[in-house]
């Protein structure tokens, strides 16, 4: 979330438009803890900096990383990046997180949708942790140990 009450993971431009008409119509219409699109997309210096930041690197794919759900989701619409399932699976198989499709209502605007649309490589989200947000500091050492995998396997990929 920003200081202006955006929120940052529907900040990318992959469908924002898309996003912006499922927040709005779920009530999400203005700045709020969570949801509000903002007014355009790459308007919040943060998702502009990691979005100038990614054009600048040649990464082979990404990792976002949320709370809530232990699960993976790997794919954007209909792009299916050479591999993305596969490391997909190596990713839950070294996690025990679900792989999973994102769901529709929030499939749109993010980080990883748009490294997906634009680089044609794996993007993920990984959603760690299961709980009431924010997740208690007491659930980091499980959260790390069910993640180590995934970054060294995301290292060497």
């Amino acid at each position: 979330m920003s200081t202006t009450g955006v929120d940052l993971n529907l900040q990318f431009p992959a469908g924002w438009e898309n996003a912006k008409e499922i927040k709005y119509a779920q009530g999400f219409t203005r700045p709020s803890p969570r949801d509000f699109v903002g007014y355009g997309p790459l308007t919040e210096p943060e998702a502009l900096t990691i979005y100038n930041f990614t054009l600048s690197h040649d990464f082979k794919l990404v990792l976002a990383y949320h709370t809530q759900g232990q699960e993976i989701y790997w794919q954007f619409q209909d792009f299916n990046p050479p591999n993305s399932l596969a490391i997909g699976e190596q990713f839950a198989d070294s996690s025990g997180y679900l792989l999973s499709e994102t769901p529709y209502n929030s499939s749109f605007a993010g980080y990883k949708d748009w490294f997906i649309q634009t680089y044609n490589r794996p993007g993920y989200t990984i959603e760690a942790g299961i709980g009431e947000n924010p997740l208690p500091l007491s659930q980091f050492d499980e959260i790390y140990q069910d993640n180590l995998g995934i970054l060294v396997l995301g290292a060497v990929l």
